[in-house]
């Protein structure tokens, strides 16, 4: 009976271990984030997040050529110098590494990283930055025979991988038995339930819901521990992570692997995706704290946060003002923005200082996200100065300014549209030219921008036009950037779906999603969990290779948040709800269909759940959604036949056309948060 009671107090303290560890924050952190899921339901199956920080590979690969193995139950045995093998965890995962073996000899144990199955070897890919060849191995030395453990150093954490291939080398005869193998995840440092997603989305297109979760998987691994930042000067050989990022716990930096640094452009992708999937907005706030902590006496912004500091970029240094803008959006926190808006006016005069007698912008910051050419009246950061300007206008009323800033920076947005549509449009092309100079390159940046942002009216001929001419870019794989050629970039592709989107190109704006992100999710070599950061329109990983990257195709980041714009736009787009002021005391109900039949999500804000879904029928469609009370929104519903009427039922009873008006080709009204059920037919 003793030794019983002794078995089940010993079950039971094993079990709480478990429990403890697969709900723990990463080390010290303290827990801050979401205990739970916001919305259960079947498209939870979609979440790559282990339901553990502490984790195990899941199937075991051959070397050289990578082929299956078996799955992963346990011991596996290396034999003598040059034996390895490859262990897969399944997904994209980052963090420390333990082991623990039993030796027969003496010798050396090496691990070796990579995201994609294409570098699986004895060197990991590359991350250091150095462009000095790929990262190499870590190696645990093995003195003697017997039991052994081998926990990877912290300032070694490996910050992306999905591959880890452990190797022996040895003078003499030698066996190690790895008689365990597991990953402590450091990434969503405060959040001890890595699967308790705030937003969700899920339609009748598997490929797009899985799209939609792999750019979500990839915010969560850009979420990052403050002191694990990619070590600056750059290491030669090897690869560090112990540089300090920012303020806080967690931060979002662009990538898992690498740079592991703030960079506020990229932000402009990864916030409003971030906002809509795993709610995470503690890692955004701590991420423009940074940049506005190290701003410029001359009240630039860095292009990057420590410790890489690279300087001289006008537009990243718009996208920290524009960044601050989503984040009031979506978290309504006011003193933020107060305690940092002297920065922000100083920053303000910095880059509208720069806007020239032709009234355009220019740029003197000449280092952007990657493209060949900048400077002068650049296009692309004309469009940023404009989206720069209207949003800088909702800060100043969102924070009850008396001093007229929101009229000043309006006009000055009303000047700055009429100088990029007089100096910079190619009316015999369709299209705006790269600069305001008579260059014949119509980028695929400041022509998706000019649509989303506003700076053409999305129901111009305009706007129909570029639309129409991005196309040209498209390849079987995605589309080509002009201004980077050969280069396929994802972020600035995320752009072209919401410019597509805006002007109610849904087809197209589907088909583009399905040809770039499905590619990539798709790709044998892949993560199969997260978005890549851009590749060569030949199909192979090389993105930059010839422009900054040293022609090492290993660099390119498979989790780059940069990249996760399908995320949003299903959510905002075609689910078609978004907020439009702080909390979301207002938004917008807009859906589009496509060749989609169903269509469902939500998201939180500390005002409470919004939630959607759309059905299409024979005979027409049903919506129904719900929002918090004490907050308004306006509907636009599909017409189901162009410019008439269709019949509408809220709740079961007929609306009148003097509540619903025709607005386009939709029927628009405004509602007060509630719950709803509307069907909509001829």
């Amino acid at each position: 009976m003793a030794n019983l009671s002794f078995y089940l107090s010993f079950l039971l303290a094993y079990l709480l271990n478990i429990c403890n560890a697969a709900s723990s924050c990463w080390r010290d952190t303290a827990c801050s984030g979401p205990n739970d899921t916001a919305f259960h339901g079947l498209w939870e199956s979609n979440i790559y997040a282990p339901a553990s920080r502490i984790i195990k590979p899941v199937s075991i690969l051959s070397l050289p050529n990578g082929k299956l193995v078996s799955e992963y139950t346990g011991p596996t045995t290396l034999k003598g110098n040059g034996s390895g093998i490859v262990f897969d965890f399944g997904i994209e995962v980052g963090g420390i590494v333990s082991l623990s073996y039993s030796a027969s000899g003496e010798g050396s144990l090496g691990l070796a990283f990579t995201e994609a199955s294409t570098w699986i070897g004895e060197w990991s890919d590359a991350s250091n930055g150095k462009f000095a060849g790929r990262d190499g191995a870590l190696y645990a030395k093995v003195t003697e025979s017997g039991n052994g453990t081998f926990v990877m150093p912290d300032k070694s954490m490996r910050g992306g991988f999905r591959y880890m291939t452990v190797f022996l080398l040895a003078n003499g005869a030698i066996s190690v038995d790895l008689t365990d193998v597991s990953l402590e995840i450091s990434f969503q440092p405060t959040w001890a339930n890595l699967r308790a997603y705030q937003g969700y989305f899920h339609c009748n297109d598997e490929l797009l819901n899985k799209i939609w979760y792999a750019g979500a998987y990839t915010l969560q691994t850009n979420a990052v521990p403050v002191n694990t930042g990619r070590q600056v000067p750059m290491l030669a050989n090897g690869w560090a992570n112990n540089g300090t990022l920012g303020p806080g716990d967690t931060i979002i930096v662009d990538g898992a692997k690498r740079d592991r640094a703030v960079w506020p452009g990229d932000m402009g992708i990864a916030v409003p995706s971030s906002f809509v999937s795993i709610g995470d907005l503690e890692s955004v706030k701590n991420a423009l704290q940074v940049m506005y902590d190290y701003q410029n006496r001359d009240g630039s912004f860095p292009e990057a946060g420590p410790p890489l500091l690279q300087q001289n970029s006008d537009t990243y240094h718009m996208w920290t003002m524009i960044g601050t803008y989503n984040y009031m959006l979506y978290a309504n926190d006011a003193g933020f923005v107060q305690k940092n808006w002297a920065k922000y006016l100083r920053a303000m005069n910095h880059i509208y200082g720069k806007v020239g007698p032709s009234g355009l912008l220019n740029q003197t910051g000449t280092r952007d996200w990657a493209r060949w050419q900048t400077g002068f009246n650049n296009s692309e950061a004309n469009m940023i100065l404009y989206r720069t300007l209207v949003t800088s206008a909702s800060l100043a009323t969102w924070l009850n300014d008396t001093t007229d800033l929101s009229t000043t920076w309006l006009a000055r947005a009303d000047a700055l549209q009429t100088a990029i549509n007089k100096h910079c449009f190619d009316s015999s092309y369709g299209a705006f030219k790269d600069n305001a100079t008579s260059t014949r390159l119509h980028p695929q940046d400041a022509n998706s921008m000019a649509v989303l942002f506003g700076v053409v009216n999305a129901t111009s001929p305009k706007a129909a036009s570029i639309s129409e001419r991005l196309t040209d870019n498209w390849s079987p794989i995605g589309a080509v950037a002009r201004e980077l050629p050969e280069n396929i970039s994802p972020f600035i592709s995320s752009f072209e779906i919401q410019a597509h989107l805006t002007i109610g190109r849904t087809d197209r704006a589907l088909d583009l999603i399905r040809r770039s992100w499905g590619w990539y999710q798709n790709h044998p070599n892949g993560t199969g969990s997260t978005v890549i950061e851009g590749y060569l329109v030949n199909g192979t990983f090389g993105y930059r290779s010839s422009h900054g990257y040293g022609y090492d195709a290993s660099y390119v980041s498979h989790a780059h948040g940069w990249s996760s714009g399908p995320t949003s736009a299903l959510t905002e787009f075609i689910l078609g709800l978004m907020v439009t002021s702080p909390a979301g005391r207002t938004w917008t109900l807009k859906p589009q269909f496509g060749d989609l039949k169903t269509a469902e999500g939500g998201f939180m804000t500390k005002l409470g759940k919004y939630q959607a879904k759309w059905e299409r029928k024979d005979e027409g469609y049903r919506v129904d959604f719900s929002t918090p009370k004490g907050t308004s929104g306006g509907l636009a519903l599909p017409c189901l036949e162009e410019g008439k009427v269709p019949a509408v039922k809220i709740n079961g009873k007929n609306v009148s056309e003097n509540f619903a008006k025709l607005v386009g080709n939709s029927v628009a009204m405004t509602v007060e948060g509630g719950k709803y059920s509307i069907e909509v037919s001829k």
